[in-house]
């Protein structure tokens, strides 16, 4: 089974980020990058059903050159080898943008099984993956935790809300978004770092793929949050106040 993962490389949660001069994106100068978080949880869920059934694992990315290094974080952990995108543009690229670039990059290797995360931790659409699965005309499911194989095809684990979850059937090829936490992650060996030097990495570009940048939706500005400060006293008992405090806690704060 040859599987796909589309991996995504994103600023360092911690980077001090910055909005560059154009105000449409920011200062990409001295930032430190990383893979995306729900994409590693792809790439394991990926290497552990490889790791039982067999098969080869590639992993896709779009960017620019230093996207390279985050593809060979993946083949250090197991990936088999890679496809990358070459392209300097992927900020002012919207999600069905970015899609058609993994679409095009993904078809001519005819998979069973593409996974992606459920999300960017940088841009957050969560819509990449869906598109991804429409482009390439093929069965999805979201928030997934887990996948099996099955007789005819996969079973996958689907988280849903209130600690609800869904086991659904698909067939083969399908395309999956995974979701973080499903699994532990694993970190890079030695001997995987070693192995990744020589692990095939094809290089593409868009028009190489005759992909050309034609955006559903055009970034005008981005900006930084805006720092408000507000106070609210809240009446009645203590046992009525810490009540309230904790709803606010959970539903308007969200730190709960």
């Amino acid at each position: 089974m040859k599987i796909i993962v589309a991996i995504k490389q994103v600023p360092e949660r911690d980077a001090q980020v910055r909005i560059d001069s154009t105000g449409k994106w920011i200062e990409e100068t001295d930032l430190q990058w990383a893979l995306n978080e729900s994409d590693a949880y792809a790439l394991e869920e990926a290497l552990q059903f490889k790791e039982q059934h067999g098969g080869e694992v590639v992993v896709v990315s779009a960017g620019p050159e230093r996207v390279g290094s985050t593809i060979r974080e993946a083949l250090a952990k197991g990936a088999d080898r890679a496809i990358h995108t070459d392209c300097n543009d992927l900020g002012e690229r919207d999600a069905l943008g970015v899609a058609r670039l993994l679409a095009a990059a993904i078809r001519t290797e005819q998979p069973d099984l593409v996974l992606t995360g459920l999300q960017s931790d940088d841009l957050g659409y969560g819509q990449t993956g869906v598109i991804l699965a429409e482009l390439l005309g093929l069965p999805h499911a979201s928030l997934i935790l887990h996948v099996e194989k099955s007789e005819g095809g996969i079973t996958v684990k689907r988280e849903l809300e209130e600690g609800w979850f869904q086991n659904i059937e698909l067939p083969l090829p399908a395309a999956l978004t995974i979701q973080s936490g499903g699994n532990k992650l694993r970190y890079a060996t030695l001997m995987g770092i070693k192995r990744a030097k020589t692990k095939e990495v094809r290089r593409l570009t868009a028009a190489e793929l005759g992909v050309a940048d034609e955006p559903a939706v055009t970034l005008e500005r981005i900006a930084m949050p805006q720092k408000q400060k507000s106070t609210q006293i809240l009446s009645g008992t203590p046992q009525e106040a810490a009540a309230a405090l904790v709803e606010k806690l959970k539903f308007e704060v969200r730190v709960l």
